[in-house]
């Protein structure tokens, strides 16, 4: 399915992550994650804190002694999918009576009361800033405590951390750089459950990517609620930058210069990074994706909607225009840039003429990829608490299906621009259709596969695009790219 959201792959919704098991630590940790990247991520960071209390993971939910949760509030499905998930933990926990289970991250944080006192379903509530109070809040529960820890930090960016990395294909790797998000759009509940912007030490950054290639990664995804908001001066919250010295602004580092100096400093390495808000990326970051071959040439840029009456009510903070000038600025600086979007269908009061200017703005930009949904409200949000949720569920299905259909369009004509070239690919994995066939994504994000031959995972390869679907691209591999 193209249309499931990348930023939230359901390929990894809901599995037990797997670290390496350490001979010392005696009790286990089943630990599973819902939602976004980010989410993940902060999964690996807490097997990383568990691990020197002497938890290694397991994939056994029986046998677990401890057992966490990793939540997310942006879509009903995923809350929906949790409690199914805490019902179960439940009736197992009726067994192993020692057992204790916690829910971490975003629906945490907005859930805790009735989680704990309510519902009285779980014995440790823990939110997104929270976890390295982990190890305190589990002598709590073991001292027979509910415990909590939901407050939002102002600092905390895990930067000293180093994550565990799980279930990976030891390719491809993620590094978080920023947490929480300043842009309050009226749909969104992240700043509510992840707090301000912060953003980590480059240093740390940089030494945490270096560790990743040190283990022979080939790809490292930059990763942040809204990554163009980077701003390091030292530390603290974004909103704080105008009353932060003279020295330190005049010493701040942006996500352009972050990315140049990853690129600079690792040049055998791709990056990649999402997410990217049409209001807080300046062109600055375009000049960086063009100057270095090994920052990979696809944006995730978000737009909610084409229409100027819809990114009002969303509080989107840019225009239909500004978008269209933004877009019209990447191509002429990267004309081989691709791009993807993400759609909101039947917001609050969406006409029939707004649904059009979506349209129309689509066949405008002919985004390679697309992630889809109707508009859902999500409790603790502006939208739910001033907003009318007025377009009939039928009307939304009808102008999704629409939207979907024009986006699988574009996404065809996309993959056939990519027929007759030579490019280069990463392997990242086998084919999940033929066991004999490597898949791989060459610096636009497209997936193409080819036959296996005596190439290996983490190669560079060149391919010669011969055929394509909506999707996939299919090809011949005519050897090593200069990458390797």
């Amino acid at each position: 399915m193209e249309y499931v959201e990348k930023i939230i792959d359901e390929k990894i919704q809901g599995k037990a992550l797997v670290t390496e098991n350490k001979k010392n630590n005696t009790k286990k940790l089943f630990i599973e994650s819902y939602g976004c990247q980010m989410n993940m991520n902060d999964s690996e960071i807490v097997a990383a804190i568990l691990d020197k209390e002497g938890y290694n993971t397991t994939q056994i939910l029986e046998e677990a002694d401890l057992v966490l949760v990793n939540t997310c509030s942006i879509r009903e499905k995923a809350e929906t999918t949790v409690r199914k998930r805490l019902q179960k933990y439940n009736a197992v926990k009726q067994v192993n009576k020692n057992m204790k289970v916690g829910v971490l991250g975003c629906m945490a944080e907005r859930l805790k009361e009735k989680f704990l006192e309510e519902e009285k379903i779980v014995d440790l509530v823990v939110g997104p800033d929270a976890y390295k109070d982990l190890p305190n809040l589990l002598e709590e529960v073991n001292a027979g405590r509910d415990a909590v820890n939901v407050i939002l930090s102002k600092e905390e960016t895990y930067g000293d951390i180093s994550p565990v990395r799980l279930n990976s294909n030891g390719v491809t790797a993620f590094v978080s750089i920023t947490r929480g998000c300043d842009n309050m759009c009226t749909f969104c509940v992240v700043p509510f459950t992840r707090g301000r912007e912060r953003s980590r030490d480059p240093k740390s950054i940089i030494e945490e990517i270096q560790s990743m290639v040190d283990r022979n990664f080939k790809e490292i995804t930059l990763l942040g609620q809204n990554v163009d908001s980077f701003l390091w001066f030292g530390g603290g919250l974004k909103k704080d930058f105008s009353k932060a010295s003279e020295m330190a602004q005049a010493t701040a580092v942006n996500f352009a210069q972050l990315l140049d100096m990853c690129a600079t400093e690792f040049p055998k390495t791709r990056f990649r990074f999402a997410t990217s808000n049409p209001q807080d990326i300046s062109l600055d970051v375009i000049h960086a994706m063009a100057k270095h071959k090994n920052i990979c040439k696809y944006l995730h840029l978000p737009v909610q909607s084409g229409s100027n009456n819809m990114l009002k009510a969303m509080n989107r903070q840019h225009t239909r225009e500004e978008y269209i000038e933004l877009i019209d600025n990447i191509f002429r600086i990267v004309p081989e840039m691709s791009l993807s979007q993400d759609m909101i269908v039947g917001f609050c009061g969406e006409t029939e003429e707004d649904h059009q200017d979506t349209l129309d703005l689509m066949k405008y930009v002919k985004y390679d990829f697309g992630f889809m949904f109707t508009y859902s409200e999500r409790p603790g949000t502006l939208a739910a608490k001033k907003m009318v949720d007025d377009v009939p569920f039928a009307v939304k299905k009808r102008r999704l299906q629409e939207i979907i259909d024009l986006q699988q369009e574009h996404a065809l004509y996309r993959t056939q621009q990519h027929l007759g070239k030579v490019e280069e690919f990463l392997i990242e994995g086998t084919s999940k259709k033929n066991p004999n066939e490597w898949k791989g994504r060459n610096t636009q994000n497209t997936v193409a596969v080819f036959d296996k031959g005596d190439y290996k995972l983490g190669d560079f390869v060149m391919v010669k695009v011969e055929d394509c679907t909506s999707a996939t691209l299919k090809g011949t591999v005519v050897g090593y790219s200069d990458n390797n």
